[in-house]
């Protein structure tokens, strides 16, 4: 039984692991590149200072076989109620149900946090990721043509969104 729970600095090294495949292998992140320990370690020491959630999904056998988050969608204050999910699984764990797994806190976690939109940018040959954000009642909003290049040819950028039933009232500033 896989379980869910909030990422610690021990895991880090399975994050990296699964984040460089999906960086060298898939169209799921438009990087070249992969990341060092030192990156991903600012990346996940950003998340806990900005109160922005990290999961990972956890074997049986205490393997991490998947990890989530959210972060800003954009970096100007009035995008402050608006996130950008991102949810990834190791390669030999796709398909099994897990991202689904990792969806359902990053919503709840929103939810509480008092957000309103979640936004998930998703190549647009992505029809896995697709499905599965849909079936949470994301919405396609927009789709920009050939905006990335990678692997030899154009990338289509799908943006889904999830608007929030969120009961606290917005404070500009």
């Amino acid at each position: 039984m896989i379980i869910v729970r909030p990422a610690r600095e021990a895991d880090l090294p399975a994050l990296l692991e699964i984040y460089n495949h999906v960086i060298l292998n898939t169209t799921a992140v438009y990087q070249y590149v992969p990341q060092t320990m030192d990156v991903r370690r600012a990346w996940y020491e950003t998340k806990l200072k900005d109160g922005h959630p990290v999961f990972v999904a956890e074997d049986p056998g205490g393997k991490i076989v998947g990890f989530s988050s959210y972060g800003p969608f954009r970096a100007w204050a009035a995008y402050k109620y608006t996130v950008e999910n991102s949810v990834y699984v190791s390669e030999s764990q796709r398909g099994k149900g897990i991202a689904r797994l990792l969806i359902r806190p990053l919503i709840d976690t929103a939810r509480r946090h008092g957000l309103h939109a979640i936004i998930a940018g998703i190549d647009a040959s992505n029809e896995a990721s697709i499905r599965l954000h849909r079936s949470f009642g994301f919405e396609e909003v927009a789709h920009f043509k050939q905006v990335g290049f990678k692997f030899g040819r154009w990338l289509d950028l799908k943006f889904l969104e999830l608007l929030l039933d969120t009961p606290v009232h917005p404070v500009e500033g």
